[in-house]
């Protein structure tokens, strides 16, 4: 089994995989007879179940209540807005509550085929439901009618005469909600009907090999989130991922329902670059092109909607966005970008120095910005001796700074989603004099301790790292080495949570077969702290907690079904160094932003976006409709406008006009992320303030 995590978090593998965006073949209609188990998959069946059982991290038994809890997902992952089976479905398919794992066991795949067959009916009959709403057109927007857009922890409708009544309402939202959003009363109906005929044409696609990486997947999702199979296909697209420089725009793309979701932007890409994507938004449309035709793409398939974001270099793509902040009834604006290629010196890790803020009383602040933990393994086994590294900037940088006469640093992580695990461990090395980083247990609980491979202390001075909720996996093993040694103070969000290692396995290998069966992604290992706690599920909880922790609460690892639950290990020996008293600077912190304009956007915003996720029906009157959204747009223009007036901007007269193009073309006219490493920098210099010196001892 080939163990990527000597070289690898296992962040890494997702983001490159989901963020290369490769072009698939198109594929045509699939019939109904062909979707059938063939002897590959029942091949990988029984080699996914025994490796499942061998060596996976976390041993779950292959029992009756896993067959209940694989049968649930199964249908939530074709059915996930309950808007196609019915009640009367989903009690026909219990017959198989407590089987699936018999059938598993002995590789029967046709409960899996009868139930996606079943699905696609249903599917049919929908489409052509809608297609006769259409046609009919007989809606009034007067009446006081809510949709219920969101269905995943609804109840399974009863009968098909509620679900007519369910669609009748969609069709009437997705009517509205085009209206709404400036769409020409002739082209509405011709969209919707195109919608309607590609859910259809999408499902039809759908072969064999999809339907059985569904279902397989339905089994090892429910071990654990991070583990599931990749078919021929998909482990073929993994591959060209993992050769090929990235172009695209630079974002991790994942399915909601029926929409397409941003999960982040990778730093370095055109989204991230262009200030205008946030994790969270939904894609809605897709446009090649200055003036190409904008193609409406909810409800496809992700791969399809990567497919048409993907493209050749200096191209360009606008999307049709629906801000997070609005839910899905909010107005879809455009963006534009030019497809780039996402190159490591864009994620390099950068310095600058902060001496202007208020409150800093002189003192000189070093920044170091490290978006990822980046290492150039192929330059490096080609005897470069100048190859990148995140390690080897940083030393750089620190020399450089060092030369400035800064009087501290602070180290920025946030949105750094991890990478090269070797670089975590020698990043951290900078900043102690030498002992263990980061502890690794496997499947049999044997631990293996990651220690700093350089005894050489490059920086000794005050030390700050700036964290947030995505900051994950090699991002959490610094920053947890940082405040374990006590040799620095962990500001902002509690981090995302991800302390697992996975592995791909290639499952030919495992018998004499000229098929390619796929590959697993298994997790096979848990990251520990060196104080014994482990990274996973609760993250890094900072020294000093911001205030938006609110919207962290329910982020990252904390957030997926059956994500491996904190844990802890015994502690290995390391020195400790004397920090100052964090309880004085906390409450100087919290004195300073109780009335600080940042922090009160910062929370604002949070609260918007809460109460966004928190709405799960839409008024179907236009009226009250367009009512709500105006108020929403109100409140985010005075919000911003607010900001700006801090700042010394002009306000903006809305949120479209020509003001905001300027500042979306600056990224960050009002200064929104400086907001908290500009207090990170505020709270370094009370530290330094106090005077209170470094010294280290044994443990």
């Amino acid at each position: 089994m080939n163990v990527l995590f000597k070289r690898w978090t296992g962040a890494a593998l997702t983001v490159l995989l989901l963020h290369a965006g490769i072009v698939s073949a198109k594929i045509n209609e699939v019939p109904l007879s062909a979707l059938q188990p063939d002897p590959a998959h029942r091949q990988a069946t029984l080699i996914i179940t025994k490796v499942v059982d061998r060596f996976h991290y976390r041993k779950v038994p292959l029992d009756d209540a896993l067959s209940s809890e694989i049968l649930d997902r199964y249908l939530r992952s074709l059915d996930p807005n309950r808007s196609f089976f019915t009640a009367a479905d989903v009690a026909e398919f219990k017959r198989y509550d407590t089987t699936l794992d018999d059938a598993l066991r002995r590789a029967d795949l046709r409960p899996a085929f009868d139930i996606f067959k079943r699905f696609r009916s249903r599917v049919d009959q929908r489409v052509a439901k809608a297609l006769s709403l259409l046609d009919a057109d007989k809606f009034d927007f007067s009446l006081n009618e809510r949709y219920e857009f969101n269905r995943e922890k609804a109840a399974w409708v009863r009968d098909d005469a509620e679900l007519d009544d369910l669609w009748r309402r969609r069709v009437k939202n997705d009517i509205l909600s085009l209206r709404l959003a400036g769409k020409k009363e002739a082209d509405i109906v011709p969209t919707l009907r195109k919608r309607y005929q590609g859910v259809k044409r999408r499902v039809h696609q759908f072969n064999s090999d999809d339907v059985y990486q569904f279902f397989i997947n339905a089994y090892t999702l429910n071990i654990e989130p991070h583990t599931s199979y990749m078919s021929p296909r998909s482990s073929e697209n993994f591959d060209i991922s993992m050769r090929l420089s990235l172009q695209g725009i630079g974002a991790v793309l994942r399915s909601e329902n029926e929409y397409t979701l941003i999960q982040n932007t990778v730093p370095g890409g055109p989204a991230g670059n262009s200030g205008q994507l946030k994790s969270g938004d939904r894609i809605v449309g897709v446009a090649q092109g200055a003036a190409g035709e904008m193609e409406d793409v909810i409800g496809w398939r992700l791969q399809d909607v990567v497919d048409l974001i993907r493209g050749p270099k200096d191209s360009v793509v606008r999307l049709n966005i629906v801000s997070k902040k609005d839910g899905p009834d909010g107005v879809p604006h455009e963006v534009k970008l030019v497809r780039d290629e996402i190159k490591l010196e864009d994620q390099a890790a950068k310095g600058k120095v902060v001496d202007d803020l208020p409150g800093l009383n002189g003192r000189r602040i070093g920044v170091i910005e490290i978006p990822a933990f980046y290492r150039d393994f192929r330059g490096q086994s080609s005897g470069d001796p100048d190859f990148r590294s995140t390690t080897r900037d940083v030393r750089a940088i620190l020399a450089d700074l060092q030369k400035q006469g800064v009087d501290g640093i602070v180290i920025d992580l946030r949105q750094n989603g991890g990478g090269a695990l070797t670089e975590a461990t020698e990043l951290t090395g900078l900043f102690i004099d030498q002992g263990p980083v980061v502890q690794v247990r496997d499947a049999d609980g044997n631990v293996d301790v990651e220690r700093d491979p350089d005894p050489q202390q490059v920086y000794t001075g005050p030390l700050a790292v700036l964290v947030d909720r995505n900051s994950a996996s090699a991002s959490e093993i610094f920053a947890g080495a940082i405040q374990d040694y006590k040799r620095g103070l962990i500001l902002g969000e509690p981090t995302y949570g991800k302390g697992t290692v996975q592995t791909l396995v290639d499952l030919s290998r495992f018998v004499r077969t000229d098929h390619d069966l796929g590959r697993l992604r298994l997790t096979m290992a848990q990251f520990f702290r060196i104080n014994g706690g482990s990274t996973q599920h609760r993250g890094v909880m900072p020294d000093i907690v911001f205030p938006t922790v609110r919207g962290a609460a329910d982020h990252g690892e904390r957030s997926l079904e059956k994500a491996l639950p904190w844990a802890a290990i015994a502690p290995v020996n390391h020195q400790v160094n004397h920090l100052a008293a964090v309880a004085g600077l906390r409450e100087m912190h919290d004195r300073r932003i109780s009335h600080d304009p940042g922090f009160r956007f910062l929370n604002e915003q949070e609260q918007a976006f809460a109460d966004a996720e928190a709405r799960n029906t839409i008024s179907l009157r236009e009226d009250v409709r367009r009512q709500e959204w105006q108020a929403r747009e109100d409140e985010q223009l005075a919000r911003l406008n607010r900001l700006r007036a801090f700042r010394g901007l002009s306000p903006l007269k809305s949120l479209l006009d020509e003001d905001e193009a300027a500042a979306q073309a600056d990224m960050d006219e009002a200064g929104i992320n400086r907001i908290m490493l500009d207090e990170s920098v505020r709270i370094l210099a009370d530290y330094i303030n106090a005077g209170t010196p470094l010294t280290a001892q044994a443990r």
